[in-house]
C-alpha cells in the first residue's frame, strides 16, 4: 500500500499536469487522488501507521487514520475559507469597480514599465497581506491593465513570483514562514532583516531577464476608457469605499490575528461580513436588477469554485503522504544524504515546486528541534557548530523560509499563489514550465546564494 499511494500520487500529479491534453479537468483528477490515497492508507492502516506501544489493533489503527483525516481537513478548510473570504471580497471590489481607482494611476503602457510596477506592487503588498491574498488582487487588477490572455499570462506569472519573493521575508506573508514565526523557530525582526535582500534578488533577477525580452505597449482591454464614468455600474463614492473596506479587510487579517489569536480565516470572514453589511446599506435603494449584481449574492456565483475544489483535493491527497510517512523519509533522506544545511534547504525548495510546503516545513520542524543555548554549551565543538544552526533566527531556519516560500513558484502548482493563479486564469501547466519556471528556478537560485554570501560574510 505504501508504494501504490506514491504511485497514485504520481499518476494524480500528471494527470493535473496534462490537463488540457487529456480535457480532463485538474479538479477531477486533484479529488480523485485524494479519495484514492486517504482509501489505501486507510486499508493498509495496519501497516501504515505504527503501533503505539504495542496497543493498536486493526480498528485502532484505522481509527487513528480517521483522526489523522479529520485533522488534516481542519487544517485545509482553514486555508479555504481563507481563500473563498479573500476571493470574494476581491470579486465584490471588482464588481464595483474598485480597482478602477488604481488602473487610473497607472497610465503607462510600455511592457517593461508594467513589468516593474507590477512587480515591485506585488513584493510589498504580498508582505503586507500574503501571497494568495496578493495574487488574487493583482491578477484582478491585470484584467483591468491588459487585453488577452496570453498577453497576459506572463505578467500573472511574473505576479507569482513576487508574490513568493515578498511573502517570504515577512512573518504573516506565506504559510510556511507564518508557521516558523508561531513555532518560535524565527522572529519577525530577525526573518524581515535577514531575508529581504534575498527576496529582492529573487525577484530582481526575472524582471531583469523580461525587460530584455519585452517590447513595445500592451494592449489594452477593449471599451474600458482610463477615466470615463460613464455607463459605470456604481459611483465614485461607492467604488472608493468598497474598495477602502476590501483593502482594509485584508490588511485587517494579520491585526486580528495578533490580537486575537484566531486563526486568519475568522479575521477575513469578519472583514466579509463587514463588507457584506456596508453594500446591502449603500444599495438598499436600488431595484433588484441593479442591486443583485453588485451584492455578496451575486458576487458568490463569479468565485472560482473548481479551484477551491482543486485546492481541496491537492492539499487532501499531500496530507495522505504526510500521515503514511512519505515526506518523514523524504526529509530523513535529505538529512543522511546532503549534512549540509544551505543543501537541504535548497533542496527542499525545489522539492515544494512539486509537494505542498506546508507540510514539508512541518516535517523539517519536527525532524529538526530548536536547539538551546544550554544544550549548546553542553555539547562537543562540532556538535555545538551544527546545534548553533538551529537556534532561533538560526541559519537553518531563515534559509528554510525563503527556500520554502520561493522555490514552489518553479512550478505552477507549487504554491498557493500558483494554484490560485492556475484556477483563475486557467494558465497551461506546461505553458508556465516552458515561460516561467527557468525566470523562477534563476531567481531562487540567486536569492539563495546571495543569503549565504550574507552569512559567510
Amino acid at each position: 500500500m505504501y508504494a501504490l499511494m506514491a504511485l497514485v500520487f504520481v499518476a494524480g500529479y500528471l494527470a493535473i499536469a496534462l490537463e488540457h491534453p487529456l480535457r480532463i479537468d485538474k479538479a477531477a483528477s486533484a479529488l480523485l487522488t485524494a479519495a484514492v490515497s486517504w482509501t489505501l492508507l486507510v486499508l493498509g492502516a495496519d501497516h501504515l501507521i505504527p503501533a503505539v506501544e504495542g496497543a493498536l489493533h486493526a480498528g485502532d489503527a484505522r481509527g487513528l487514520v480517521v483522526e489523522e483525516l479529520r485533522h488534516h481537513l481542519g487544517e485545509i478548510a482553514e486555508i479555504l475559507f481563507f481563500l473563498l473570504g479573500a476571493m470574494t471580497i476581491v470579486e465584490l471590489i471588482d464588481s464595483h469597480e474598485g480597482f478602477k481607482v488604481i488602473t487610473d494611476r497607472i497610465q503607462t503602457r510600455k511592457r517593461v514599465h508594467l513589468l516593474w510596477i507590477l512587480g515591485f506592487l506585488t513584493f510589498f503588498l504580498s508582505a503586507a497581506l500574503d501571497n494568495l491574498t496578493t495574487t488574487i488582487v493583482m491578477i484582478s487588477l491585470l484584467r483591468k491593465l491588459i487585453r488577452g490572455r496570453q498577453e497576459r499570462w506572463l505578467y500573472v506569472g511574473l505576479v507569482v513570483i513576487a508574490a513568493n519573493a515578498g511573502g517570504a521575508w515577512s512573518p504573516i506573508g506565506d504559510v510556511t514562514t507564518t508557521m516558523l514565526w508561531i513555532g518560535a523557530q524565527i522572529t519577525a525582526t530577525g526573518v524581515v532583516t535577514s531575508l529581504f535582500l534575498p527576496s529582492l534578488v529573487c525577484l530582481l533577477v526575472p524582471l531583469i531577464i523580461l525587460s530584455f525580452r519585452l517590447k513595445g505597449e500592451a494592449p489594452r482591454p477593449r471599451g474600458r476608457i482610463i477615466g470615463e464614468d460613464k455607463g459605470q455600474p456604481t459611483t465614485a463614492f461607492e467604488r472608493n469605499l468598497v474598495l477602502a473596506l476590501g483593502i482594509g479587510a485584508l490588511v485587517f487579517v494579520p491585526v486580528f490575528k495578533t490580537v486575537t489569536h484566531l486563526p486568519p480565516y475568522m479575521g477575513i470572514l469578519f472583514g466579509l461580513g463587514v463588507l457584506w453589511l456596508a453594500t446591502e446599506i449603500i444599495h438598499r435603494n436600488k431595484n433588484e436588477e441593479d442591486k443583485h449584481p453588485l451584492s455578496v449574492v451575486g458576487v458568490l456565483r463569479k468565485v472560482d469554485t473548481p479551484s477551491v475544489l482543486f485546492f481541496l483535493g491537492i492539499l487532501l491527497a499531500v496530507s495522505s503522504l504526510a500521515t503514511a510517512g512519505h515526506l518523514t523519509q523524504i526529509a530523513t533522506l535529505l538529512r543522511e544524504s546532503m549534512g549540509n544545511i544551505y543543501a537541504i534547504n535548497y533542496a527542499i525548495g525545489l522539492l515544494s515546486a512539486v509537494v505542498d510546503n506546508v507540510p514539508l516545513v512541518a516535517g523539517a520542524m519536527k525532524m529538526y528541534p530548536l536547539a538551546s543555548p544550554e544544550l549548546i554549551a553542553g555539547a562537543d565543538a562540532t556538535e555545538a557548530a551544527w546545534m548553533s544552526q538551529f537556534v532561533v533566527d538560526g541559519v537553518f531556519w531563515e534559509l528554510l523560509a525563503f527556500c520554502a516560500g520561493t522555490g514552489g513558484s518553479s512550478l505552477i502548482i507549487g504554491s498557493a499563489a500558483g494554484v490560485a493563479a492556475m484556477g483563475m486564469e486557467r494558465i497551461s501547466f506546461f505553458w508556465y514550465v516552458k515561460r516561467v519556471s527557468l525566470l523562477a528556478f534563476l531567481g531562487y537560485t540567486a536569492g539563495a546564494l546571495s543569503y549565504l554570501l550574507l552569512d559567510v560574510l
